[in-house]
């Protein structure tokens, strides 16, 4: 007649995560009955990731020798009871369980338990000793419990308002609740005992506080009604089977006589009937009750009096996830609460943008916050984890949520790509203005004394290189990616190989005044064509290498920095980069050291002098550019490359020819072959 009582259990799991509790007291009856109900808890709560933090068992029974023993077994356990931060108490009760708690709780008094939150099985009830009706049951106000469904059958109100304890003189169990209820006797003689008053019989039951008597139709009573009519229905059918069988006998009298109790199991599976109260009634055919709970909330008052609100429904048919339904607006609380949701945890919340992490040696309930790491979140309360955001989205701050990243490049709307093309274009209008300079006054003898050929080459290839810092500013594409890389290094090279020669062609010079030298053959544009070509043409096999195998193509690159995808151009093949690089570094150290060595020759203008000072600029903006390159992300890389290129070409230009402008510009008077004759004489040579 009662519901599977391990509904109770699923039912009290999802109650629990209603309300986040997650850190319990168990109490159970210390019998078989209560073993099982916390071997089943324990694990569910182990399941659902709920902790018990701690078990107490209460007597089965109230003998008076167990009940001593017992109370102080449990005002030993009664400071770790108080200690705990659990708020909310799970209780298995049987029939004897409140009045035996309530005399534990009232044994340690001197201990106040203060407000908790009380959830109990349909076994309990609010029934007290007799001796408990002045005992304050203010501890046990907003507790929650899993009842059977009851109604109330019409005229059951009538019947108790007017039931006296006279009606029946045998009954001797009425006799004694009526003198406990109402502290009287019902004794006619004179022989009553000092202060013993005398009952009228006409006391009204409705007067007893509800905690000794109730009004209302209880579930197990209720179940008891519900019984009897399965019963009745069951006889009903049995002899309507035997009439249909002709199986009567003696007209029919005997028949009901004949039946042996086990006989009504058969007709009680799968039966279906409406009580007087108005509900159905129905079995299943194991002649299990095919019914839920209801979720009642317990409402005290300091009379002793109390009301039973309903606020929920616990339906173990339902699908799963929607067994219990709760009405939280009609949930009365514990007075200490304020009518604010209990809290009942072993740790505190951890809010979004942290996760949990576990205190060692403690229960799983307990644990430390910590904040997610950077590219990770939590969006909601009490994660076990923080997830990792998307790679084009990165976190908040308050690493709560992923943010889509923003896509940059070096633009020329940027500052940085504004300045930078400033400066590019500075150069090449100034290395224009110097290649119109020499062209200008190409027939003067300090332009004709340092070879026409390969200062045209030189200024040429360094206005190329000027002018192809622009590949490398603005939104990456197919061509400009696979143009940025071969077309520096290719021009570089150039301009390398003509500082190279130019400073071949000053030692070789010096070394054709010498009478009878052989170095006259060498002398002349084969041979400084002969090295410019040679060199460039390794450089250009490097980049076709590069282009034919591992060629640069448009990248994204999400992770360089947290709130950015940068656009950019991936080498293909960091190798074959570091290679024209690295053949670049190449030909300035061969320049560097032929120019040094070169550098304190007789001459009426030595350019080695000055090729020495331009490669040793070169030399320091590249051996700079590396470790620089290397420690920089997203366009601040390409900005270090530009500014290197620039720079690297402004030290060559400005070291190569500034001096030979300041002559042809400033000092005109010096541009002649005069004064280069006189200090070809003071030397004692002449530059080629």
């Amino acid at each position: 007649m009662v519901p599977d009582e391990a509904h109770q259990y699923l039912g009290v799991i999802r109650l629990l995560h209603h309300f986040r509790w997650t850190w319990i007291g168990l109490i159970a009856v210390d019998n078989d009955n209560g073993d099982r109900f916390l071997q089943s808890m324990v694990s569910l709560l182990s399941q659902n990731k709920i902790c018990p933090s701690f078990i107490l068992r209460t007597p089965k029974n109230t003998y008076e020798d167990e009940l001593i023993i017992t109370l102080y077994r449990f005002q030993e356990q009664y400071p770790v009871l108080v200690a705990s931060k659990a708020t909310v108490y799970v209780v298995y009760g049987e029939h004897p369980t409140l009045h035996i708690l309530r005399i534990l709780l009232y044994a340690s008094e001197n201990l106040p338990l203060g407000g908790k939150v009380w959830i109990v099985t349909s076994h309990w009830d609010f029934e007290s000793l007799s001796v408990q009706k002045f005992w304050d049951i203010e501890t046990f106000h907003g507790a929650i419990s899993f009842t059977v469904h009851s109604s109330q059958p019409p005229g059951f109100q009538n019947f108790l308002q007017i039931i006296r304890p006279f009606w029946a003189p045998g009954d001797g169990f009425i006799q004694e609740f009526w003198e406990q209820a109402f502290s009287c006797s019902l004794m006619t003689s004179n022989l009553l005992e000092e202060n013993e008053r005398l009952c009228t019989g006409d006391e009204k039951l409705e007067s007893i506080p509800g905690i000794l008597f109730e009004m209302s139709m209880t579930g197990h009573s209720y179940n008891v009604y519900n019984a009897a009519y399965a019963v009745a229905h069951a006889l009903n059918a049995i002899y309507l089977s035997r009439i249909k069988h002709g199986r009567l006998s003696d007209g029919g009298r005997k028949v009901l006589q004949k039946l042996h109790p086990w006989q009504l199991h058969h007709f009680l599976r799968g039966m279906s009937f409406n009580n007087s109260a108005g509900d159905t009634v129905h079995f299943n055919e194991n002649g299990e009750l095919v019914e839920g709970f209801d979720v009642t909330n317990w409402i005290t008052f300091s009379n002793g009096s109390f009301i039973r609100g309903k606020v929920g429904r616990l339906d173990p048919h339902a699908s799963q996830g929607q067994e219990l339904t709760l009405n939280d607006n009609l949930i009365v609380w514990h007075r200490s609460f304020n009518q604010v949701l209990p809290l009942s945890v072993c740790s505190d919340n951890c809010y979004p943008g942290y996760s949990k992490t576990k205190k060692e040696g403690e229960k799983f309930c307990c644990y430390d916050c910590i904040s997610c790491p950077e590219g990770m979140i939590s969006d909601q309360m009490d994660m076990d984890a923080c997830v990792k955001c998307p790679d084009d989205h990165y976190s908040s701050k308050d690493k709560k949520q992923c943010i889509p990243k923003l896509i940059t490049y070096l633009s020329y709307k940027e500052p940085l790509g504004i300045i930078l093309v400033i400066l590019a274009i500075s150069f090449s209008v100034v290395i224009t203005l110097v290649l119109g300079t020499f062209k200008k006054f190409q027939d003067t003898p300090i332009v004709k004394a340092n070879n026409r050929s390969l200062t045209y080459i030189l200024l040429i290839s360094l206005l190329l290189c000027f002018l192809c810092s622009f590949l490398f500013i603005g939104q990456p594409g197919k061509v400009t990616c696979c143009l940025q890389q071969i077309t520096f290094g290719s021009i570089f090279s150039v301009a390398l190989s003509t500082v190279l020669a130019k400073t071949i062609t000053v030692i070789l010079a010096f070394m054709a005044t010498k009478p009878g030298s052989s170095a006259r053959k060498w002398v002349g544009k084969k041979t400084t064509n002969s090295v410019i070509i040679f060199c460039s043409l390794i450089q250009a096999g490097i980049c076709t290498l590069w282009l034919s195998t591992s060629p640069p193509f448009p990248d994204t690159d999400m992770h360089s920095l947290n709130e950015e995808i940068i656009l950019k151009c991936n080498e293909g093949s960091s190798a074959m980069f570091y290679y024209v690089v690295g053949y670049l570094g190449f030909l300035a150290i061969i320049s560097l050291t032929v120019a040094f060595f070169a550098r304190k020759l007789p001459d009426s203008f030595n350019e080695a002098k000055f090729i020495t000072f331009s490669m040793l600029v070169f030399c320091s903006v590249w051996l700079s550019f590396i470790p620089t390159y290397l420690s920089t992300k997203g366009k601040s890389m390409v900005a270090v490359e530009i500014f290197s290129i620039l720079f690297s070409t402004a030290g060559l230009l400005g070291c190569i020819f500034f001096p030979k402008c300041y002559i042809i510009i400033l000092r005109p008077e010096m541009n002649n072959r005069e004064q280069l004759m006189k200090r070809g004489k003071r030397k004692g040579s002449f530059s080629g």
